[in-house]
């Protein structure tokens, strides 16, 4: 059974945070002040990467992993401080359900981090509408910057997944209600400023990420950011606590940093640099969750976050499990042996970055010894440290195993390198990525991608890294093509420009940012009792 909470002050003090750093959210949570971080800390801590295989629908617990990863470097006497995402509603009620882990591998109050956490996403959404609500208001009283109508692509977002808001029409009925066009909504861990929110470094620069977002052009073709507006300053009120990282607590009362939420497969997909920070100027270990696969979150951090904050990792745990293997075999008569070509370029991926690589086998209760052994000898015979985690049902224990392959592993050198130079163009960089870490063979620019990154280009921001918007349930663009497949093109077919957060998404295939809701949703079995007790999360 779990430990009972421990009240957040006792928290902080295991993770080195004096109290008079803490804003305090109920007794639970409280938000670190930013003063608390030191701008070159006398020391660092070891900066372990968590990513994984390709998932199955239900995930692979990278983030129980995580969290058990944590809790075991502290149990073998390490101080440690697991720093993760905020979980988004949208997952929460459709298929994956919460982002918090499970078992005796939790960070605490679970329910509350699921939900409402502290407000943070709630802040984002503010912003980001109110900078829509700011240009339509522009617009009804004279468009006096000249914006053009038909070139704002500043949407409106929404933390849940609908797919009824992807593409919508505003400003209907009559001129009172404001000038119609087309528009659409992204879910709100799609939102530029929720990737701003997770890289700023400190409030002057989430000020200067906020007032450099581009919403459109003009009538003369030249850029319109968010600073012309005005709004720069309102969205900073909206996001004067949200910066701010949320300290919690795992299951047996290892510290824990949750701080923003970007999603992995249409943004960069890791925690707050902020949190980040402190955690590595407290801990001896920062276990630092990536969303997805390495195909996704990690090749983000090395490729986006990396470069922006400086910060590098010292080594990388691969997460794989027996289910998310044999489902990469797909309907070979021996899957889990068909699917292991996954596992294998992964950790080839992982490996270009320049990292030291250790496998976590994430035992399911479905496992067989056989199937483990097979995993096991596959990665020995790769030449790649394999530990079996059962951190779910053993906290702690269960983990003992990883931390001291991972605790083996960030002693050796690391030479943590980025695929690619800022100066190397657009499509290149695409090309790079496609060709390097998903395994086609080529790249194929649809037309408006084309023209898309040749405007950027043009304006001044070929210089800015490539975030993939992919499906996470391949390597390739189409999420039934399994294992490792080769001699396939990836398919661009289009490009948004994000100058606030630093980089440019391209849209490969059919992605969307804008989730729908399955047919059968989490949201479906979720209830509360009669003494207000969540039921089903």
């Amino acid at each position: 059974m779990p430990n009972p909470l421990i009240p957040v002050q006792e928290i902080a003090e295991r993770a080195g945070i004096p109290e008079h750093y803490l804003d305090y959210y109920g007794k639970y949570t409280a938000k670190v002040r930013l003063d608390f971080l030191e701008p070159q800390p006398a020391a660092r801590g070891k900066f372990i990467l968590v990513t994984a295989i390709t998932p199955t629908n239900h995930g692979e617990g990278k983030t129980v992993v995580s969290i058990g990863l944590a809790q075991a470097l502290r149990a073998a006497g390490h101080r440690a401080i697991a720093t993760l995402r905020e979980p988004s509603l949208g997952p929460v009620f459709g298929t994956k359900g919460g982002a918090t882990g499970g078992g005796l591998s939790k960070v605490e109050p679970s329910d509350i981090i699921n939900l409402h956490f502290n407000g943070d996403f709630h802040a984002v959404t503010s912003a980001h509408n109110l900078l829509a609500a700011m240009i339509d208001s522009h617009f009804h009283h004279g468009n006096a910057l000249g914006l053009d109508v038909d070139n704002i692509f500043w949407t409106r977002t929404l933390d849940m997944n609908d797919r009824s808001l992807r593409h919508v029409v505003v400003g209907l009925g009559g001129k009172v209600n404001g000038v119609p066009r087309e528009t659409g909504f992204v879910i709100t861990a799609a939102s530029e400023i929720m990737a701003i929110l997770a890289l700023a470094s400190s409030r002057a620069d989430l000020r200067k990420r906020l007032g450099d977002i581009v919403i459109g052009f003009g009538l003369d073709g030249r850029t319109v950011h968010a600073r012309d507006l005005g709004a720069t300053g309102a969205m900073m009120v909206l996001l004067n606590e949200a910066i701010m990282p949320n300290l919690v607590q795992t299951t047996d009362g290892t510290p824990a940093l949750v701080h923003a939420g970007p999603f992995a497969n249409i943004a960069h997909g890791t925690s707050s640099v902020i949190a980040q920070r402190m955690a590595l100027q407290s801990a001896e270990y920062v276990v630092n969750e990536t969303g997805f696969a390495a195909d996704l979150g990690a090749e983000k951090y090395f490729d986006i976050v990396m470069p922006s904050s400086g910060l590098k990792p010292d080594a990388a745990v691969l997460i794989a499990s027996v289910r998310a293997v044999i489902g990469q075999g797909g309907s070979h008569d021996n899957a889990l042996q068909a699917g292991l070509v996954n596992l294998q370029k992964h950790i080839e991926n992982l490996k270009q970055f320049n990292v030291p690589v250790v496998v976590a086998l994430n035992r399911f209760k479905t496992d067989t010894e056989e199937q483990l052994d097979t995993l096991a000898r596959f990665c020995a015979s790769h030449q790649v440290p394999c530990a079996l985690t059962d951190v779910f049902e053993r906290g702690a224990e269960g983990g003992r195993e990883l931390a001291a392959a991972v605790v083996e592993a960030a002693a050796k050198p690391s030479h943590a390198t980025s695929l690619y130079p800022a100066e190397v163009s657009l499509d290149k960089k695409v090309s790079i990525v496609a060709r390097q870490i998903y395994g086609a063979v080529n790249v194929h620019f649809e037309s408006k991608a084309k023209k898309q990154l040749q405007k950027f280009a043009s304006l001044g921001f070929d210089h800015l890294p490539v975030c993939m918007a992919k499906t996470q349930s391949s390597l390739t663009d189409n999420p039934k093509l399994l294992g490792a497949p080769t001699n396939w093109t990836l398919t661009v077919s289009d490009a948004y420009l994000s100058a606030g957060a630093g980089f440019i998404v391209v849209i490969a295939g059919n992605m969307l940012l804008m989730p729908g809701l399955g047919k059968d949703p989490a949201a479906l079995h979720l209830d509360v009792d009669e003494e207000g007790n969540i039921i089903g999360l």
